[in-house]
């Protein structure tokens, strides 16, 4: 009797869409599902070079939680290239203009640095509102 260890394909995926209101959830909690989903860990083929995931929408993103005082003290960084062009953001400042990158990153934080991960990235969708333009898709609501 020969045993192997299966490794999924590309094609094994079906890719079910999924979305998740973010509304009075708590930032790292809802991210580290979001990534689990999305890296595809909780399927059964899951293979760690494979894109075995799923595609999720998460709406209402500009009415998340962070706890303690991390809206004034979490800090997000850019550097422009150039000596001194490093700029300093607070959670507040970004919530306050873009919700949506808040959740962005933090998943992308916990996903793979490589090639994977800009892959996997591409397959979260973050909106302020209610809405989406994914319904075509039919994504099924995911709940926490």
């Amino acid at each position: 009797m020969k045993k192997y260890t299966y490794s999924a394909k590309e094609s094994d995926n079906a890719g079910k869409w999924y979305v998740i209101d973010a509304q009075g959830l708590v930032l790292g909690r809802l991210a580290s599902k979001i990534a689990h989903r999305i890296r595809g860990k909780h399927n059964p083929l899951f293979t760690p070079h494979v894109d075995t995931g799923d595609n999720i929408v998460v709406v209402n993103a500009d009415k998340i939680v962070l706890t303690g005082r991390k809206m004034d003290q979490k800090k997000y960084y850019r550097h422009s290239g150039y000596t001194g062009g490093l700029t300093t953001t607070t959670a507040r400042e970004l919530m306050a203009k873009k919700p949506e990158d808040v959740i962005r990153f933090a998943v992308k934080g916990m996903l793979p640095k490589n090639r994977l991960g800009k892959k996997l990235i591409k397959k979260l969708k973050v909106y302020t509102g209610s809405d989406h333009p994914h319904a075509a898709q039919q994504p099924e609501v995911l709940e926490f």
